[in-house]
């Protein structure tokens, strides 16, 4: 079975995502009941909800919409990554509520949709810091262009576990490795950091990649983290731009094939089941 770590609901009735209106193909509702059709067949057991970079007066109820969501019966939903404002004075104040709601297994500030020094700012990295000893996790959604800042990041908080989102980005459809490989093994080498095998459909050619396409980003980010610091997310339904949820959960299955019956389960399910303690 397989925990995704990384789902994101859209509910335009309920919350403004600005970003929607650039990207035609997501701009409409995506529903819980649409995606648990696709990931029961997939064999999803339970799902983590990722922040969709709402509008940032809706971060609140963001959370607490999909903390509704989740208590509705069949839910698939145990748990979010909920948005944050490290940058913002009001953070550690925000921290200290969301410590206390055990909904709450890690946050989240997508670093490629604002400017890259945002993330070396004194406040952003003094309240990163703050994570640490909390049991939650933070995830880095960056370009390749960003490692450098998402190395510096890790680095100045040891004691934070995070966990690197869709492999780094790469450029599938563009074919680029480099520098990208220098930069997923550079990153692998801090212990407090798990790789997410994700959202890599997303890159590639929608009309022509296949798993054979996929491979040399995949297993050189499990290569380079090793089976032990790797989970597993759809990016439902950003991987729709790609083929879809089944589509990626084949191309998943037949890229670890060759991997022990241990190793599989670490990836698809038993790491993230550790880590976020689900």
């Amino acid at each position: 079975m397989i925990v995704d770590t990384h789902l994101h609901l859209i509910d335009k009735t309920a919350l403004r995502y600005p970003w929607l209106a650039g990207v035609p193909a997501l701009d409409r509702d995506f529903s819980h009941d649409e995606y648990a059709t696709e990931a029961r067949r997939a064999g999803i057991e339970l799902a983590l909800h990722m922040e969709v970079d709402v509008d940032p007066a809706d971060i609140a109820a963001e959370t607490a919409h999909v903390e509704g969501l989740s208590k509705k019966p069949a839910s698939l939903v145990k748990g979010a990554i909920v948005s944050c404002r490290p940058e913002e004075a009001g953070f550690a104040a925000w921290l200290d509520k969301a410590k206390a709601a055990p909904f709450v297994k890690g946050f989240r500030r997508v670093l490629h949709v604002v400017p890259d020094d945002v993330s070396e700012g004194a406040l952003f990295r003094e309240n990163i810091k703050r994570i640490a000893g909390s049991g939650l996790t933070f995830d880095l959604c960056v370009l390749p262009r960003q490692m450098k800042q998402a190395i510096a990041l890790v680095d100045l908080a040891p004691d934070v576990q995070f966990v690197l989102d869709h492999c780094g980005v790469p450029d599938i459809k563009g074919r680029a490795e480099h520098p990208w490989r220098e930069q997923i093994a550079e990153i692998a080498r801090r212990p407090n950091v798990v790789g997410k095998i994700s959202g890599v459909v997303a890159y590639a050619d929608p009309a022509t990649w296949t798993a054979e396409t996929l491979r040399p980003y995949v297993e050189h980010t499990i290569g380079s983290f090793g089976w032990d610091r790797v989970v597993w997310g759809s990016d439902w339904p950003v991987c729709t731009l790609g083929g879809g949820l089944l589509g990626w959960v084949a191309a998943t299955h037949a890229l670890i094939a060759g991997a022990s019956d241990t190793e599989r389960a670490k990836l698809l399910s038993g790491n993230a089941k550790k880590l976020w303690r689900l």
